[in-house]
């Protein structure tokens, strides 16, 4: 594949180098494109727009994540954030015998968050012994007969460590309770198939590896699974009678739907869809290929350069994060940014993401400016 073609997508990188698609990815010019459709859209139309168009343009976007996740598009909702998936999951769900839930200590806070305000939830955090990963094995040993969720990341946002999915629905299942995915890191860049891992529920979004940006996220709710719970926060876009405006009938909408709550913000809806356009044509099993190529020549160099890693040795474990620990991340990532290189950092660590948009002479480029501002603890 000719990857400078697609590079040309990007006019971000007519003036940097961008290496935080982990953060947010570049703007697409197809992305941008389809916003202003949507304007020209609205300034048209007015509110026929919704009959005419919005509509359809909603259940074409359920479609195409359906189709990265390999779900069904009935499987599927949309959100805002994943902070509002979340919470029409978690009010659905009976704590009283079953108050505990099971995370890592290694999970971005919002998937955490969701239970810290339930007090009749029990938050348990399995350690990382390494700061990588966890095993599923720990995961193991701290649920139990009363875990609600096993929840967890299909990929660490602070090193790039990809989890076995699997196995942890295998975990969750073997103790009654649901398993959960927050796929934000891994949605677009890892092959994801929820019915083969067996995955309850899955949240993620458009801003990272879907190039869709802000303000859109998506939920997977298991078809079987999503017919038996009801969710006390509701919306009349999950009311399966939504249209007939009867402020004294809800009925839940069938599959994910249900989990739906208000109006969508229709820009962020154009945008997703162009972004996931580009992901489907390109195909996520090449990403995933093109992704490793690039993180394992980045890893590399920086090992070359005396750096010291906090991401996977092995590169099947590794998704497209590279965590370099620092005394001083965000001095490095200010610097970098006055060199017109564009990285981010959490915690004691500097985080750079290539994705197939970029390049070996991006890498060669990132490490000699990195060795400029903040050169490898001797």
């Amino acid at each position: 594949m000719d990857w400078s073609a697609w590079r040309d997508e990007f006019p971000t990188f007519r003036t940097m180098t961008y290496l935080n698609t982990c953060s947010l990815a570049p703007l697409a010019s197809r992305v941008r494109a389809a916003q202003e459709r949507f304007l020209d859209e609205w300034e048209a139309l007015g509110a026929s727009a919704w009959y005419e168009l919005w509509v359809d343009a909603l259940d074409s976007l359920r479609g195409k994540v359906a189709r990265v996740l390999g779900a069904r598009r009935e499987e599927i909702a949309l959100a805002p954030s994943v902070s509002v998936a979340l919470s029409a999951v978690a009010s659905a769900l009976d704590y009283a015998e079953r108050p505990r839930v099971v995370l890592s200590d290694l999970e971005f806070p919002t998937l955490s968050y969701q239970w810290a305000v339930k007090p009749a939830a029990e938050r348990i955090f399995v350690p990382s012994t390494d700061g990588i990963r966890v095993s599923p094995n720990l995961f193991e040993s701290a649920a139990d007969d009363r875990t609600a969720l096993v929840a967890t990341s299909h990929v660490y946002y602070t090193s790039g460590a990809i989890q076995d999915i699997r196995a942890i629905a295998k975990v969750a299942h073997g103790h009654g309770a649901l398993a959960l995915i927050d796929a934000y890191q891994a949605t677009g860049q890892l092959p994801t198939d929820v019915h083969a891992a067996d995955i309850d529920v899955l949240v993620t979004g458009g801003l990272k590896w879907l190039l869709g940006g802000t303000g859109i996220a998506f939920l997977y709710v298991r078809g079987s699974l999503a017919e038996t719970l009801r969710p006390t926060i509701a919306g009349w876009f999950g009311n399966a009678r939504m249209f007939d405006f009867d402020p004294k009938v809800f009925e839940f909408h069938d599959g994910a739907r249900r989990f739906e709550l208000g109006t969508t913000a229709n820009a962020a809806v154009y945008a997703a869809n162009a972004g996931l356009d580009i992901v489907l044509e390109i195909g996520v099993d090449r990403l995933r290929k093109r992704t490793s190529e690039l993180v394992t020549d980045v890893i590399e160099r920086l090992f070359d350069a005396g750096y010291v890693l906090k991401t996977p040795d092995s590169p099947a474990e590794r998704a497209g994060i590279v965590a370099i620990q620092m005394r001083d991340p965000p001095q490095a990532v200010r610097a970098l940014a006055s060199k017109k290189f564009i990285v981010d950092y959490r915690h004691d660590r500097l985080r750079v993401s290539p994705y197939f948009y970029n390049s070996p002479d991006d890498n060669e480029r990132f490490v000699q400016a990195l060795r400029a501002v903040t050169p490898p603890v001797t």
